[in-house]
């Protein structure tokens, strides 16, 4: 394995931040209910309208947890290659998302919820902050995203 050392700027971690939301279908999300306890899991998302959309039953601990604390973080990537986003989150029910949110999702995943069962419930998550570096040489600089808006 060859170690690429050089340190990317800021306008390249977002440009290969974006080529990798449209490249990757999983996503860690991590919540927590109302008593704190933890959850995380990997769900399939699709980033449409700079959102995330993301898709699970939502009488689970992670849809319940989506729907009622109303906020997530996000996680790609091993610890050499992190991406780390944190948002707010609007739930819909399987007929009350978005059609052009759906059908993006059918058409990244190749699953379509709404025809599965109407238990699922879509996620909205709306990024407020982002973080994207390569290992320790890149942690100064890598805050691309806060208070919702793409600081590079």
């Amino acid at each position: 394995m060859t170690i690429d050392e050089r340190v990317r700027p800021p306008a390249r971690r977002k440009s290969d931040l974006l080529a990798r939301l449209e490249r990757e279908t999983d996503i860690w999300v991590a919540t927590a209910d109302a008593h704190g306890v933890p959850c995380l899991v990997p769900l399939w998302f699709v980033w449409h309208e700079e959102s995330f959309w993301l898709c699970t039953r939502g009488t689970n601990p992670t849809g319940r947890n989506l729907r009622d604390g109303g906020r997530t973080r996000l996680a790609l990537g091993h610890t050499r290659d992190v991406v780390l986003v944190d948002g707010e989150v609007r739930a819909f029910g399987a007929g009350e998302v978005p059609e052009a949110a759906a059908h993006a999702f059918t058409a990244k995943t190749g699953w379509d919820p709404r025809a599965d069962s109407p238990a699922y419930a879509f996620f909205q998550v709306r990024p407020v902050a982002v973080q994207a570096w390569h290992e320790e040489r890149e942690l100064r600089g890598r805050h691309l995203m806060r208070d919702g808006a793409w600081i590079v």
